[in-house]
């Protein structure tokens, strides 16, 4: 029969390299092929030194020729494990960015219950309907809600081929496409993961799905600065964050640790502006009053202080809560006080996105350019 070394790399791209979420072929594992006549010789580094991945990939490399090239082709894989350089942290995630995927801006909280998934899913929805194309990871690896929000919460990722490669198909609900830990892990069960398993996790969910074309692809992170977020942020090219906060000082504390995060020479992501929540309460039947159970201004003061923008304020209303729970969130509220406050804080948030893009060196050849005053993405 006749073939040619085309072929055989051809057939090589349907394999996945080991714990990469990318090809053999594309992850440059594939070092040398040679072909005599009917035999075939494949030269593949890996950095997995077990016996069992060895055999996996000699067995994979092998049935892939026989069944893309040519079931009498004799294949011999000769196996050379790389180990990663010593500075190297294996249970970081890997890559570089995913293909498609424009613009990823991180939301962040320093403390947990500051309302931080909230703000990430009515944004998402914000921005969706001013005519983006959008999708929010669920990185909230202990507390994931966005499933919820969203009103998915029995849903399943479907497996689909991608290029011969099976990918998750995020879920979707209000134009806006979902991946999130609180799809395969069970409700009543707490997450106890050590970071490695964690990150692992989360790999899968950011460099194993077919996210398609994406205009912003909103990260719901931990509260916090654990390993797991860091990870996510060093890897990933990051356009900005966002820090979420309540207005009293202990909030701002966190708040202000978190944004110190971003800023350090490792990460240097940045920081687009900070959104205080919970600003103050005005009860149903008191429309113009205005309580400032949490104090006040806290958010703008802190912003200021460390020369952030400050993106705008969400009042403390029943409804908000009460729309996440039921998975209809306030944002889809047409007409609405809360969907006008999350429709400006989002517009300052792409403004100031607009700033970055022109002012900094862009993590992908992407600009966000504004004409005729509505905005539009573009590479």
């Amino acid at each position: 029969m006749s073939f040619k070394k085309e072929d055989i790399y051809k057939a090589l791209e349907t394999i996945t390299a080991p714990g990469e979420g990318k090809s053999l072929v594309e992850n440059n594992n594939i070092t040398n092929v040679v072909v005599f006549g009917d035999e075939v010789e494949v030269d593949v580094t890996i950095s997995n030194p077990t016996l069992q991945a060895k055999k996996k990939v000699e067995t994979e490399i092998s049935k892939a020729i026989k069944a893309n090239v040519g079931e009498q082709i004799t294949v011999k894989v000769n196996v050379k494990v790389e180990k990663p350089a010593a500075k190297e942290n294996p249970n970081q995630i890997r890559g570089k960015e995913i293909p498609n995927i424009k613009n990823i801006i991180a939301i962040a909280s320093g403390k947990g219950g500051v309302g931080k998934s909230t703000i990430t899913a009515n944004t998402a929805i914000s921005l969706a309907k001013m005519g983006f194309s959008v999708g929010v990871l669920d990185a909230d690896v202990y507390g994931p809600s966005q499933h919820i929000m969203f009103d998915v919460e029995k849903a399943k990722p479907l497996s689909v081929n991608v290029n011969g490669r099976s990918k998750m198909k995020p879920v979707e609900n209000y134009g806006v496409k979902l991946l999130s830990l609180g799809f395969f892990t069970d409700p009543n069960q707490a997450v106890i993961w050590r970071g490695p398993m964690a990150s692992k996790a989360l790999n899968q969910l950011i460099f194993d799905a077919d996210w398609g074309e994406l205009d912003f692809l909103l990260i719901d992170l931990p509260p916090g600065t654990g390993d797991v977020h860091l990870s996510i942020v060093q890897a990933l090219p990051i356009n900005g964050a966002v820090v979420v906060s309540t207005p009293q000082n202990i909030a701002l504390a966190d708040a202000k640790k978190g944004v110190a995060m971003f800023q350090q020479e490792s990460i240097n992501v940045p920081v687009l502006g900070i959104i205080e929540n919970m600003a103050y309460f005005t009860p149903e039947e008191l429309p113009n009053n205005k309580y400032y159970i949490f104090g006040k201004d806290g958010a703008k003061n802190l912003a200021e202080d460390i020369k952030t923008k400050f993106l705008g304020e969400i009042p403390l209303v029943q409804s908000i809560r009460e729309s996440g729970d039921v998975g209809h969130p306030v944002a889809l509220q047409e007409g609405t006080v809360l969907q006008k406050s999350f429709n400006d804080i989002t517009k300052e948030m792409v403004s100031e996105l607009l700033k970055r893009n022109a002012n900094l060196p862009p993590t992908e050849v992407v600009r966000i350019t504004t004409m005729s005053g509505c905005s539009s993405v573009k590479k």
